[in-house]
């Protein structure tokens, strides 16, 4: 028998099963545009997603006949939501985490309620890129899509939907929402009250590693699904792949390094949580019982090495097609020892923590005419993990301490980064055995729910493993933290003008 995690992300969505002993049996992934049609807009079309939730699940239910799935469970970005219809047409596509949008309906719902009661309520920063300020926005500029909506649904509930059982969410998911009370895990009547919004547009919400239903035949007999197969609540991506990397303790964190950089820590209570809201950290349930979570993230991550390829990196892209190997792989051979003379402040996209600041831009500083191409590469790994290691320095502050982070996501397959991390952030860092801990995470839920383990604790212990730790130099560190106290003069210094831009 196998488990099914299915996660659906910004750019694609994947599907793995995994056997009883946490080993990847069998996987695919489907691939769906990022539109902009605007500037500041970015989303996606639901009906290419649908299509691709579909076409991954329908392949690993054919490559598990010799183990064939027993249950399964859900993990997705957080924050967008499809608009459907009672009898399920999508009404519009769904504007992602970082569309800006939404920015202005942010700004007047501060005039009507403070951060702190926001906080108190949600455990969310008020930000615009949450989902309730994604429905204000289509009913206040598509009121058609609005009046003809039956639910929005987060792209958890919208994949049972599709497999023909009843939306439903879990904590971790509605709560990214800013819709839900965290303490009362219920719909806020409050924050519902200020939108102006029915709470029936929202799903049914239940804790994370619930069981929805059974698959109806007639949907398992069109994927190819055994007969019976459970689905189970998953939970927002950043905590299940926290549970998938065995984060189900305090002081070790996961660490994502894809498109975003997330690091998420784990803890049953928080010291100082006035701290965690003046740096805009959010605090909400995680997918394993009796946790909370804090997202440390920002949003140009892996996409600054990518945007490097893209427009720099024609000589690699040409080599490692000739020799057959990844361009990412000759982009970071024979980088210089030690830290650089750049500092990289690796705003690129729309910052995340501490600042959430939409205007914010990318900056080098210390070029010189004998710069190279590959002291400038490894300057931007350093700009993204100097970024990460003052959230990890405002997190300490509020109580949330870390003393090992567990890699994840594309950037983990290079030794060469992880150590560069290790030297900045002064902590062990340790990738995995199972790359896709998303996938596990949810998997794991779901395993839970079959009874097959006795929790997600035994589960991770179990299951997950560490591939290989990385330790800090420290020499390097100390030039490091050096480097760290100019870094953090750069944003202050240079926002007004980085405004004006």
């Amino acid at each position: 028998m196998s488990l099914l995690g299915v996660d659906v992300g910004t750019t694609g969505t994947k599907a793995v099963a995994f056997n009883l002993e946490g080993e990847a049996i069998a996987s695919a992934y489907r691939e769906y545009p990022l539109l902009s049609p605007r500037p500041g807009w970015l989303e996606l079309d639901a009906r290419k997603v649908r299509d691709a939730v579909l076409d991954v699940v329908r392949e690993v239910a054919s490559k598990t006949k010799h183990d064939p799935i027993r249950a399964l469970s859900v993990s997705c970005q957080g924050e967008a939501a499809v608009p459907v219809s009672k009898d399920g047409e999508v009404l519009y596509n769904t504007p992602i985490s970082f569309d800006s949008r939404t920015d202005e309906l942010a700004r007047r719902w501060a005039e009507k309620m403070s951060r702190e009661e926001v906080f108190g309520t949600t455990g969310m920063p008020l930000h615009p890129m949450h989902t309730i300020f994604k429905i204000l926005w289509i009913r206040e500029h598509e009121p058609d899509v609005f009046r003809r909506a039956w639910k929005f649904l987060c792209y958890e509930e919208y994949v049972f939907y599709l497999l023909g059982l009843e939306p439903t969410t879990d904590y971790s998911l509605a709560a990214r929402t800013m819709a839900f009370d965290v303490r009362k895990k219920a719909w806020s009547d409050r924050m519902l009250d200020v939108a102006g919004l029915p709470e029936d547009i929202f799903p049914k919400v239940v804790p994370s590693g619930t069981v929805v239903g059974e698959v109806p035949r007639k949907r398992a007999e069109e994927l190819g699904l055994p007969e019976g197969v459970l689905a189970v609540t998953g939970g927002h991506d950043q905590p299940c792949n926290a549970l998938g990397s065995g984060v189900v303790r305090e002081k070790v964190a996961a660490y994502g390094v894809g498109t975003v950089e997330c690091i998420t820590p784990t803890f049953a209570e928080v010291p100082h949580p006035e701290r965690l809201l003046s740096h805009n950290f959010a605090c909400y349930p995680h997918v394993a019982p009796g946790l909370l979570v804090t997202l440390a993230f920002n949003f140009t991550g892996g996409s600054l090495l990518r945007w490097y390829r893209d427009n720099f990196g024609e000589k690699e892209r040409e080599e490692a097609g000739r020799l057959g190997t990844d361009p990412y792989d000759l982009i970071l051979s024979d980088l210089p020892e030690g830290p650089t003379g750049l500092l990289v402040l690796p705003h690129f996209t729309a910052t995340g923590t501490p600042h959430f600041d939409v205007r914010s831009k990318g900056v080098v500083l210390g070029l010189t005419l004998s710069t190279s191409r590959k002291e400038f590469i490894k300057a931007l790994l350093e700009g993204v993990t100097m970024e990460m290691r003052l959230n990890l320095e405002l997190l300490e502050e509020a109580g949330v301490q870390v003393r090992e982070l567990r890699l994840t996501g594309g950037g983990a397959k290079s030794r060469v980064w992880s150590q560069i991390k290790a030297d900045i952030l002064g902590r062990s860092i340790s990738t995995l055995y199972v790359s896709e801990a998303t996938s596990l995470g949810t998997a794991i839920l779901a395993g839970v729910a079959l009874g097959e383990y006795s929790s997600v604790e035994e589960a991770a212990d179990r299951l997950v493993r560490v591939k290989e730790t990385f330790e800090p130099n420290p020499k390097l560190h100390e030039v490091y933290a050096e480097r760290s106290e100019l870094y953090k003069e750069v944003y202050p210094r240079l926002k007004d003008i980085l405004h004006k831009v």
